[in-house]
């Protein structure tokens, strides 16, 4: 009986030392480097929030235990950050995009000016969740509901051409008939909020309901601002209850209510991870296993909670398909969307 003890232990040791090369096969080359999240936007927005939350934790599920640095590279809605990853980064997986899904579109809608990489060939890690954008306005605006910005005009704040809270708020002047006096040029969603404590605007659109949630807490529980419209084409469960209507629902015709949800659509990329086309084929599935495994972390799943942070995690292999789809789309609905988000004030 000792003898067949020690030999089912002798072989328990064996096939667990068997595993361990395959486990860990990545493990001498990810051993003493350093990952580097470059960050599409400015410091201190829901893009830098969510990359530096997971730069904290993603080590630890990574073979080697690679040290992770997030940095900051913002410029034209994150497309100056998707050429170095595309172009220059090095394709081994030490350098990742936490980038606006303008990055991911961009290049959708022919802007060789804007566009320097090809979304549709990223190599998609995954997302840390699924964005809500909405419209927001300060309560002292004479606007005080969604209805009522198809009459009056709301001065809101943006970043450039490209990002959400741009392109969103001119898709809706186009397609509902809104009348957004957009004032573009903040370098971010942080910038924005600033000006509007201020008073320079009087609210905001393309705006994440989870960034709004960590930078800003207490705007809405203060009676500070009111939430005008979800843009999306199913809406939030919790933005729901409150009776915020869908952006969509304005839509002119079936047509720009197509041309909507084609827009829309990026945010099921959310907060989108990527990595250039060329990294080796064993190291993307291991990265993609760490990256789902650190957004199920208990004390990431904490942290994220204790600032608001919505967690809703989506696979690199859906994202991967996703972007197939979007890049799949009729040149002529295409085209329409392109003109669609072209800015024409009230």
């Amino acid at each position: 009986m000792r003898r067949l003890l020690l030999v089912t232990a002798a072989a328990v040791i064996a096939g667990a030392v068997a595993r361990a090369p395959a486990q860990d096969a990545n493990a001498p080359f990810f051993r003493g480097k350093q990952i580097n999240f470059i960050v599409g936007s400015s410091a201190g927005g829901g893009y830098d929030i969510y990359a530096r939350l997971l730069a904290r934790h993603m080590s630890k599920y990574i073979p080697g235990n690679p040290i992770i640095v997030a940095s900051n590279m913002p410029g034209a809605a994150s497309n100056t950050a998707a050429a170095y990853i595309y172009n220059v980064a090095p394709k081994d997986g030490t350098v990742i995009g936490a980038l606006q899904t303008a990055a991911v579109l961009d290049p959708l809608f022919g802007d060789p000016a804007r566009t320097k990489h090809d979304a549709s060939k990223f190599i998609y890690l995954g997302s840390a969740t699924i964005d809500y954008y909405i419209c927001i306005a300060r309560a002292d605006a004479a606007v005080k509901s969604f209805k009522d910005v198809l009459t009056r005009e709301l001065i809101i704040g943006a970043s450039q051409p490209g990002t959400s809270t741009r392109d969103f708020p001119a898709l809706l002047n186009s397609m509902v008939g809104a009348k957004f006096r957009i004032v573009s040029g903040y370098p971010g969603t942080r910038e924005i909020t600033l000006a509007i404590e201020k008073g320079e605007v009087q609210g905001l659109c393309g705006f994440s309901w989870s960034s709004m949630s960590a930078q800003q807490p207490d705007w809405l529980k203060s009676g500070f601002i009111r939430i005008l419209a979800q843009e999306h084409d199913k809406g939030h469960p919790a933005i729901n209850k409150m009776g915020v209507p869908l952006t969509v629902d304005f839509a002119k015709s079936a047509d720009n209510r197509r041309i909507m949800g084609l827009i829309y659509s990026s945010e099921t990329f959310g907060r989108p991870y990527m990595m250039p086309p060329g990294v080796p084929t064993e190291r993307v599935v291991l990265l993609r296993k760490a990256f789902m495994e650190t957004l199920r972390d208990k004390d990431l799943v904490a942290e994220a909670q204790s600032i608001g942070l919505d967690l809703d995690p989506i696979s690199g292999e859906e994202l991967q398909a996703l972007a197939e789809k979007i890049y799949a789309t009729p040149a002529h609905i295409v085209e329409q969307a392109k003109q669609a988000v072209v800015y024409k004030g009230p």
